[in-house]
């Protein structure tokens, strides 16, 4: 049989973890889903599934053939698309996963205008604040914010964020404003995305750290709760400097230990490498690279000391 057929089978069944559900998925007869799969493991000498009355499971032989297959037929696909020119029109699915609030700020109104540019794309967005594994869950682009281990993946490094302190006005009217990291354990303090019950804060250089262990009073799992428990008066907060710019801009939220700041987190685009390129992926992230490279958010403009303007 076809090789690439036979992978396409195997993929089918590891991932729907059925003969059945993949015979119907592939338009296929139950009985030749069978035979496909039985004819691969001959071919490879190895078992690839354990089945059972109820339910088919991959071995660890068939979960490594079945990581390697996948990217083969990835890049066959986009092998044709490259052959059938770069300036086709991009089509079909792309995904795109970036955490939450950056997604609805930055992501969103550059996937709208890569729609409206390109009718036959469909996009996938995941937006999570959680680090998605690109190949493990299929992900096309990626955005990341902060420094990245290294991997087989391309980056392109788009701008930065700070991680910043705030509190409101009537909170810091009513119980002072911290002047060192240390007079944070006098306050009420408000944690997100977090599991334990004490947090612990790094301030000032990577080579010198401030490092101060607080228990919080108010623990949340997303960053939106903690912008509003902190917008009503109720403690301290730490975000990133994008999250909170409504509320700066409004008066809602002050920065508070701004000269104790770490040195900014650095925001990358990120996708699978390869030697062919899929016209979507590569048309979203040029359209993606320009626009968050262009954001005042992400790249603030110099501000020039007197001595540094042209007359």
């Amino acid at each position: 049989m076809d090789q690439v057929h036979l992978m396409n089978v195997f993929v089918a069944v590891g991932e729907e973890e059925s003969f059945a559900a993949a015979a119907r998925r592939l338009d296929l007869s139950p009985a030749a889903v069978t035979r496909a799969v039985a004819a691969l493991e001959e071919q490879l000498g190895v078992k690839l599934l354990q089945r059972t009355t109820r339910n088919v499971r991959m071995t660890e032989a068939g979960r490594r053939y079945m990581d390697d297959s996948r990217n083969i037929l990835a890049s066959i696909v986009e092998a044709n698309e490259a052959a059938a020119g770069v300036n086709a029109a991009p089509k079909g699915n792309l995904s795109v996963t970036a955490s939450v609030l950056f997604g609805k700020a930055f992501i969103m109104p550059c996937i709208v205008r890569f729609l409206k540019t390109y009718p036959e794309v469909e996009v996938s967005a995941y937006f999570l604040d959680r680090v998605v594994n690109l190949v493990d869950e299929g992900m096309d682009v990626a955005v990341r914010i902060g420094h990245l281990p290294d991997s087989g993946l391309k980056a392109l490094r788009v701008g930065q964020v700070r991680r910043v302190l705030c509190a409101s006005p009537e909170y810091l009217a009513r119980n002072g404003v911290p002047q060192h990291p240390a007079d944070l354990l006098r306050h009420t303090i408000i944690a997100a995305s977090g599991i334990s019950p004490r947090v612990e804060w790094k301030f000032g250089a990577e080579e010198d750290p401030t490092m101060v262990r607080m228990k919080p009073r108010l623990m949340v799992t997303s960053n939106d709760s903690a912008i509003e428990a902190a917008s009503a008066g109720l403690g301290i907060c730490r975000l990133l400097s994008y999250q909170i710019d409504e509320q700066l801009s409004d008066g809602r939220l002050k920065i508070i230990l701004a000269e104790y700041e770490e040195a900014p987190w650095p925001v990358h685009v990120l996708h699978r490498e390869s030697k062919f390129g899929s016209s979507k992926v590569r048309n979203f992230i040029d359209l993606l690279v320009q626009h968050l490279r262009a954001n005042r958010h992400l790249n603030p403009q110099p501000v020039l000391t007197p001595s540094e303007i042209i007359n």
